[in-house]
C-alpha cells in the first residue's frame, strides 16, 4: 500500500490523542470543572485563552485536546481514503473515528451551552470510546498491513466457529451496556449507593432505590461481563491454538477485566479519600476503555476468520 507508514503513523497518534481526550473527559467529570468555561463555548469566560483558575484550566485543556483529536481524525480519514483504496476496511474504521468524535464533541458543547440529562451525558464517554476503539483498530489494521502487506495473513490462519464469532460480539456489546451503566453512576453521583464489597450495603439484594439501585445495577452488570470474558477468554485460548493473536487476546481480556474489578474495590475502599479516589477513578475508566478497544479489534479478527479462506475482501 501506498503511504503505509506515513498512515500508520498518523492513525497511532490520532489513537493517542483520543485516549487523551477520552482521559481527560474523565478529569473534568471527577473534578467537575465542566463548566470551568461557564456555559461558553468555544470561547472560556469570553476570551479564547482563560484566567487561570484550576477548573477553567481543566476545561479549556480538554477541550484543545479534544479539538485536535477531532482534527487529526479528519487527517487520518482523507489520507486512509486517498492512499488506501484498497482496504475498505480501514477506511470504514478512519470514518467511524470521525463521525464519533464529532458527535463527541457537538455532545459536549451542548453540555456546556445547555444542561443534559445524565442519561444523555453518560453517552458521551460511551461515544468517546468507540472513537477511541475505531481509531485503535484503524491503527492496528495499518501496522498488519505494513507487516503482511494486505488480508492474505487471514488466510493461512485457521478458520473460527460462527458461535465464536457471536461470543466475541456479544461480549463486546455487553461491554459497551456495562461501560453505560458506569457512566451513568458517574453523572447521577450513584457510586456512594453501594458500600462494602462484595455485598451491597451489607446485603446480596440491598433496598433498590435511588442511587442504590444504580449502583448495584453497575455492579451486576459488571459481574455478568467478568463471566462472559472469563467464558471467551477460555474458547480463545483452548481452541485456537494455531493463532497466537487470538491466544494473546483473549490472555489480555481477562487480565483486564481482572484488573477493572480490582480498581472497582479499589473505589470502594478510598471513597473517603478524595485525593486518591479521583484516580482510581480515572484508572478505572481508563481500562474498561481499553478493554473495549481490545474486543472491539477481536470482533474484526473473527469476522475475518469467520469466513472461509481465500474470499477476504477488503
Amino acid at each position: 500500500m501506498k503511504h503505509i507508514r506515513l498512515l500508520k503513523w498518523f492513525s497511532f497518534v490520532t489513537t493517542l490523542f483520543m485516549f487523551f481526550a477520552t482521559f481527560g473527559g474523565g478529569v473534568v467529570t471527577r473534578t467537575d470543572s465542566g463548566l470551568g468555561c461557564g456555559n461558553e463555548w468555544p470561547l472560556c469566560h469570553g476570551e479564547f485563552v482563560p484566567a487561570h483558575t484550576l477548573a477553567s484550566l481543566i476545561e479549556y485543556s480538554h477541550r484543545i485536546v479534544s479539538t485536535s483529536a477531532g482534527l487529526l481524525s479528519i487527517t487520518t480519514f482523507v489520507l486512509f481514503m486517498l492512499f488506501a483504496k484498497q482496504r475498505r476496511d480501514l477506511q470504514i474504521f478512519s470514518l467511524l473515528t470521525l463521525f464519533f468524535v464529532v458527535i463527541q464533541g457537538m455532545m459536549g458543547a451542548l453540555a456546556v451551552v445547555f444542561s443534559q440529562v445524565p442519561a444523555v451525558m453518560a453517552l458521551h464517554l460511551g461515544f468517546a470510546i468507540i472513537s477511541l476503539a475505531s481509531s485503535l483498530m484503524t491503527t492496528l489494521g495499518a501496522r498488519q498491513e505494513q507487516k503482511f502487506g494486505g488480508l492474505a495473513k487471514f488466510d493461512s490462519l485457521p478458520r473460527v466457529s460462527k458461535q465464536f464469532r457471536n461470543l466475541v460480539w456479544l461480549t463486546m456489546i455487553y461491554s459497551y451496556i456495562v461501560v453505560y451503566t458506569g457512566a451513568f453512576v458517574s453523572h447521577t453521583e450513584s457510586a456512594g449507593g453501594c458500600s462494602g464489597f462484595p455485598l451491597c450495603n451489607g446485603a446480596v439484594i440491598p433496598e433498590l432505590s435511588g442511587g442504590v439501585a444504580v449502583a448495584f445495577l453497575h455492579r451486576v452488570a459488571a459481574f455478568f461481563l467478568v463471566v462472559i470474558i472469563a467464558v471467551l477468554s477460555y474458547y480463545a485460548y483452548r481452541y485456537n491454538k494455531g493463532n497466537r493473536e487470538l491466544q494473546m487476546l483473549g490472555i489480555t481480556a481477562i487480565s483486564l477485566v481482572i484488573i477493572q474489578v480490582l480498581s472497582g474495590v479499589g473505589l470502594m475502599l478510598t471513597m473517603d479519600r478524595p485525593e486518591i479516589y479521583m484516580f482510581v477513578v480515572l484508572a478505572h475508566m481508563t481500562i474498561i476503555s481499553v478493554l473495549f478497544g481490545l474486543l472491539a479489534y477481536m470482533s474484526y479478527v473473527v469476522w475475518k476468520l469467520a469466513k472461509p479462506a481465500g474470499i477476504h475482501r477488503s
